[in-house]
């Protein structure tokens, strides 16, 4: 099974009774997947963000990292 999933690179899909059940993949493709979610949900809470209108001014940000870091 590890010789199958590290040479496919992709998710095997196993089912049971005709219903999927589990999912099988390499450690190399689930963190693949898994920094996709993460980037994936951070661009989802910016997006309620902008619409809870907890936005920043881009210059006036930049302007206090410079100052903050001396860049």
């Amino acid at each position: 099974m590890s010789e199958l999933c590290h040479s496919l690179k992709e998710p095997i899909y196993i089912t049971k009774n005709g219903y999927g059940d589990m999912v099988l993949m390499s450690m190399e493709l689930f963190e693949e997947q898994r920094k996709k979610w993460e980037m994936y949900s951070d661009i989802e809470l910016s997006e309620e963000q902008i619409v809870q209108g907890k936005t920043k001014n881009a210059k006036a940000a930049l302007a206090a990292v410079r100052k903050k870091y001396g860049l």
